[in-house]
């Protein structure tokens, strides 16, 4: 593995090495490897949980989902951008119907309703999780 790619498993192994050898509140264990306590908590609950291959997992973000290389999206797009060069627009439904069949499948638009809903339950959820956390904390103190 190769961690200059991805600086933040240094830091995390830093955190869990932090915690295991010198272990103290996770304010001060932050302050020393300059991340948030949030962070430490995180890393060492999901340490706890997985053990060490939970630090060896991809990071957040990325293109992990896409249909076409990012290469083979910017020459998909290249024509919609001269089009607006040339003062011409295209819509949306155009660009989807041009990248459907560029994939050769109907591919899904965002829905206005369905996010709505997601992100109500998305915090009804993570409500629910942060309090299991924080028992879980209170019970190890």
């Amino acid at each position: 593995m190769n961690t200059d790619a991805r600086p933040w498993v240094r830091e995390h192994w830093w955190i869990i090495y932090n915690a295991l050898v010198a272990p103290r509140k996770a304010e001060e264990i932050a302050l020393h490897t300059g991340v948030s306590a949030t962070t430490v908590h995180r890393v060492i609950s999901t340490y706890n949980r997985v053990g060490p291959a939970a630090l060896e997992t991809p990071g957040k973000g990325g293109r992990r989902h896409q249909y076409l290389t990012l290469e083979e999206e910017k020459a998909f797009l290249a024509p919609f951008f001269t089009q607006a060069e040339n003062g011409e627009i295209a819509t949306s439904a155009q660009i989807q119907c041009a990248f459907e069949a560029k994939v050769g499948h109907e591919v899904d638009q965002a829905d206005p309703q369905e996010q709505a809903q997601f992100k109500k339950t998305l915090q009804r959820r993570l409500k629910r999780q942060s309090q299991r956390e924080k028992l879980r904390m209170s019970a190890r103190s």
